[in-house]
């Protein structure tokens, strides 16, 4: 797989990475045996950078990882590693953002130890908590890179004017937002600010939270997905809608002898040698395709067709539900 560098300074990692939020149970129940599969087979395909955050099943995720570290000697040399923190609950159970030095270190040391390992490679604030400047969360993400605890620091879910801001205080080698193409909103300054500066784009839910691969969520599984079960493109009528359009991308990707997931990331590695996606999934054969996307050029006239089939604004529905909008970053 070629390769991409991840921050103007950072190291070289394949042009796809690995979503971890699947070794946690948000698109359906897994295990550690599952989860070691995808870690070799993303060995064996040049998939080097992995991301994972203290959330993602409340660190079910990054147990998977140390357990597969564990076993695995030598594995560490071959990955590069991002985690996050931010969220947290007040003393009545309700979900906050804390960008706090203090937080953060703390929830990075868990992370840490579930994985095994003594530093991460990226440290990202999972949100922007509005109580921290973007400077002043910049300068406590940098801490845990002077601690000796992460090589270098992140943001996800934030605008062009916060990463802008961020900089001033501690180099950002990466910010992370959802982009593909249902989801086309940091192509509003995000897309253009990390490549006029240096940082990498991390793209994750490349395939559109599985509307931009051949096999779809099936709706008679959305109900047991909570997260899909809330989210407006996955409730009908935009659902179907949702569906209906799609197929005619499905069907570009089969007349190119290729798959959708494969096209929806190849597309993505399209918008600028900065930019990374990290697709994630349960699956080994569907982890193939996705990287498959790696493997394809795409022309100008490739390009053009697929706008033509899903122009900017194409997707019914939000990509968020009200609840969930509270840290994200919204750009214009």
């Amino acid at each position: 797989m070629d390769t991409r560098k991840l921050g103007a300074n950072g190291p070289e990692v394949g042009a796809i990475g690995y979503g971890a939020m699947s070794f946690s149970d948000m698109y359906g129940p897994t295990n550690e045996t599952e989860s070691h599969a995808i870690l070799d087979a993303c060995r064996d395909w040049g998939v080097t950078h992995l991301d994972t955050a203290n959330v993602y099943g409340m660190g079910k995720s990054e147990r998977a990882i140390g357990s597969y570290l564990k076993a695995n000697p030598g594995a560490r040399d071959e990955f590069v590693i991002a985690t996050k923190a931010t969220f947290t609950t007040d003393a009545d159970g309700n979900r906050i953002l804390d960008n706090s030095a203090e937080h953060l270190e703390a929830e990075l040391d868990k992370s840490l130890e579930r994985m095994g390992i003594d530093c991460v490679d990226i440290f990202y604030a999972h949100r922007r908590d509005p109580k921290f400047t973007p400077e002043e969360t910049a300068a406590n993400l940098g801490k845990m890179v002077e601690k000796g605890k992460a090589k270098a620091i992140g943001l996800s879910e934030v605008a062009p004017s916060t990463l802008r801001r961020a900089m001033t205080a501690f180099p950002v080698a990466a910010v992370q937002s959802e982009y593909s193409l249902s989801t086309r909103a940091p192509e509003l300054g995000l897309v253009q600010t990390c490549a006029e500066l240096g940082v990498a784009f991390v793209a994750f839910s490349p395939v559109g939270r599985s509307l931009l691969t051949d096999n779809p969520i099936p709706r008679e599984r959305i109900g047991d997905l909570p997260f899909l079960a809330a989210n407006p493109r996955f409730t009908d009528p935009n659902l179907a809608e949702n569906l209906r359009l799609t197929d005619a991308f499905r069907a570009l990707a089969a007349e190119m002898g290729t798959s959708a997931a494969a096209l929806a990331n190849a597309w993505l590695l399209s918008r600028g040698d900065h930019v990374i996606p990290i697709p994630g999934t349960r699956s080994v054969q569907h982890l193939r395709e996705c990287v498959s996307g790696g493997e394809l050029t795409l022309s100008d006239s490739d390009l053009a067709r697929i706008e033509q089939i899903l122009p900017v604004g194409w997707a019914h529905g939000d990509r968020y539900h009200a609840a969930a909008w509270v840290g994200p970053e919204r750009f214009c």
